[in-house]
């Protein structure tokens, strides 16, 4: 440690790893400060409205989007990879009822590693397929898990549907609408990729040990759960059910002003002005409002945006609405519980985790920072019988 009287500069730490550049990425773009996101120059209101989730998957694992049969192919891998095996299925069905939805898929995707005898394989295009293969299993993984924990049986995926459809018709045991799933495909393409985010970051560190890209997506889910990343969807949405209706939301916002209580859904690390995903979803919430008849959560999130952009306090510190603002209620009305809003998250973000691995492995260096170490200079072993 270094002499308190010494002049020698301190090393710079940069906690959180916050603005220092670990890595090159060509997948997305994210312009924090104009409220802009791409995926490979698409941006992302193309891409929520006119793409389908497996448009973009195929964008971000092959890098250009998909002709009509280049697309059918790929729709048949995921469709073929929508059937658990045996084991695997076995293995959700084993879980306690009262865990964590998104740990079912973290379970599921460790038992596919577990069964694979090229999990090892990490070429380019082992890596790919194995990629397919997670993004068509882990939404039968979440359906399966829902509907077990309320004593229902899981549902054969149906091939002819696709990603969005097929996962909810798997959680609700029948097709939606039109609405639903056009609803259900908007948010999987909207969260399926955004640059070097935490749990981005935690798939590209596990990879770069020469790990596998089963220990890459299950360090990602452990990652992606946390309150300040992808659980920040779950407590959206318990923050509305908690204040109830309009009504209660000038007071919310003022006893949160007061006890210094965050409102979540506002706020991003790297956006400084309305994510740019939230018109997208706010759209669709809308809509499923309207035709459920019943628009509580969508327009009481609407109230809090109307409050907290003309209040100085929310505009002096850049607090807009972000990704979970409106992608809480629009869960929550497509039938999901809160608790399974993480996963929903995961089941689309895959797609993103595992195009950066496959980035990282193109040019791998272990991923090891350092740390500055402030504990004690030396100290002397004193066997357990002397010590006071």
């Amino acid at each position: 440690m270094a002499d308190p009287g010494s002049t020698t500069t301190a090393p710079e730490i940069n906690r959180g790893l916050a603005g220092l550049i670990v890595a090159e990425t060509r997948l997305s773009m994210v312009d924090g400060t104009n409220g802009r996101l791409n995926y490979l120059g698409y941006s992302i209101a193309d891409l929520a409205q006119h793409a389908q989730f497996e448009e973009v998957l195929y964008l971000l694992w092959y890098g250009e989007l998909p002709t009509r049969s280049e697309l059918d192919e790929l729709n048949g891998k995921l469709t073929g990879a929508r059937k658990l095996s045996t084991s695997v299925m076995n293995v959700v069905k084993a879980l306690p009822k009262s865990g964590d939805p998104i740990d079912a898929i973290r379970a599921g995707v460790t038992a596919m590693a577990m069964e694979d005898p090229t999990c090892h394989d990490l070429s380019h295009d082992a890596v790919r397929e194995k990629s397919i293969r997670l993004a068509g299993a882990m939404p039968t993984m979440l359906a399966a898990y829902s509907r077990l924990r309320k004593d229902e049986q899981p549902l054969d995926p149906d091939p002819s549907l696709n990603t969005a459809a097929d996962f909810l018709r798997m959680v609700h045991g029948k097709r939606q609408s039109k609405t639903f799933e056009d609803a259900m495909n908007a948010y999987l393409v909207c969260v399926c990729e955004h640059s070097m985010n935490a749990s981005t970051f935690s798939a590209r560190v596990t990879i770069s040990t020469i790990s596998d890209i089963y220990a890459a997506i299950s360090t990602a889910l452990g990652t992606l759960k946390g309150d300040a990343h992808g659980g920040a969807n779950q407590k959206s949405m318990e923050m509305l059910l908690e204040i109830g209706s309009e009504e209660n939301a000038d007071n919310y916002v003022e006893e949160s002003l007061r006890t210094h209580r965050r409102i979540m859904g506002l706020g991003h690390r790297i956006y400084k002005t309305r994510d740019p995903r939230v018109n997208q979803l706010m759209g669709h919430s809308a809509k499923l409002a309207e035709e459920t008849g019943n628009a509580t959560w969508h327009n009481l999130a609407h109230r809090l945006e109307e409050i907290t952009a003309t209040n100085q306090f929310f505009l002096d510190r850049k607090l807009f609405p972000n990704v979970e603002f409106y992608s809480a209620p629009l869960l929550y009305m497509l039938g999901m519980t809160t608790d399974m809003m993480p996963g929903a998250f995961a089941i689309s973000r895959v797609g993103g985790w595992s195009a950066q691995v496959l980035e990282q492995l193109e040019d791998n260096h272990l991923i090891r920072p350092s740390a500055l170490y402030t504990g004690p200079e030396s100290q002397t072993y004193v066997p357990i019988d002397q010590r006071g």
